[in-house]
């Protein structure tokens, strides 16, 4: 029985010494048809980017600067809309969206002439209350500082349309003033400023800014500088107004 076992072990080893001995595959290229960069000492493992995408809600507060040539008129309002981020290597990113923006301010227009009432005060008060879509286009640089903490700036520049620029006007001058005023084209009744061609609908601004990102989580602050005169009717014959804007934002990634 023993022998019978030993015989039997003997030619089981005998069939299986084939398999055994059987050299692995190669797993080197062909030379005759291997890729040049294979022979490159030099040579890294390519590395895939992935691209995506980022939508975002944001809300914020925004302030207006309309800076003519001898004064400024500040309105403050809000930020309401969306956002999509365009994610690209090297921690770079775009960002494009559509922001509705609401502000309001008031503005005393002080005016006197050389005649017996002139002691007394004569100024209009103008109650603006001015509507813009935004669209901005900025490049932004994200730098991580600890697990989810990122601290990223912004540059690039921001298109505003404006939609609507209501003035409601109360008159607070006397009546030879009222007229003085009339004939110089001073507008004292209620007006939007953008139909009745005071002011260009178009502002190109540039903004530069930065903040802070935990993971859906951002806060962001920056300026931006109007690129061009929206002074459509000046008052005075050549003054000019730009319109900056500084912003405060809190935008959640979806």
């Amino acid at each position: 029985m023993k022998t019978a076992k030993i015989h039997t072990l003997i030619f089981m080893l005998v069939l299986a010494f084939p398999l055994l001995a059987q050299e692995k595959p190669n797993t080197l290229p062909d030379l005759q048809t291997a890729d040049y960069e294979f022979f490159d000492p030099t040579r890294k493992e390519k590395v895939e980017y992935k691209f995506s995408t980022a939508w975002r809600l944001e809300a914020g507060y925004t302030q207006r600067d309309q800076k003519q040539d001898t004064s400024s008129l500040y309105l403050h309002g809000v930020r309401l809309g969306a956002t999509v981020d365009f994610n690209l290597p090297y921690n770079f990113s775009v960002q494009t969206g559509a922001i509705a923006s609401v502000c309001y301010g008031v503005d005393n227009q002080h005016y006197a002439l050389v005649d017996k009432e002139s002691a007394q005060a004569h100024f209009v008060q103008n109650n603006i209350i001015q509507t813009q879509l935004v669209i901005p286009a900025r490049v932004y640089y994200n730098i991580t500082l600890w697990k989810k903490l990122r601290m990223f700036f912004f540059a690039g520049p921001q298109l505003n349309i404006g939609l609507s620029s209501y003035d409601v006007v109360r008159n607070y001058m006397s009546e030879s003033v009222t007229e003085w005023a009339e004939q110089q084209g001073i507008k004292l009744h209620n007006h939007d400023r953008y139909a009745d061609k005071q002011l260009y609908r178009t502002n190109l601004q540039f903004g530069l800014g930065g903040g802070f990102e935990w993971d859906r989580y951002r806060l962001q602050s920056g300026y931006d500088f109007g690129l061009h005169n929206v002074l459509r009717q000046p008052v005075v014959e050549g003054h000019k107004m730009q319109e900056w804007s500084w912003l405060l934002t809190f935008s959640y990634a979806l």
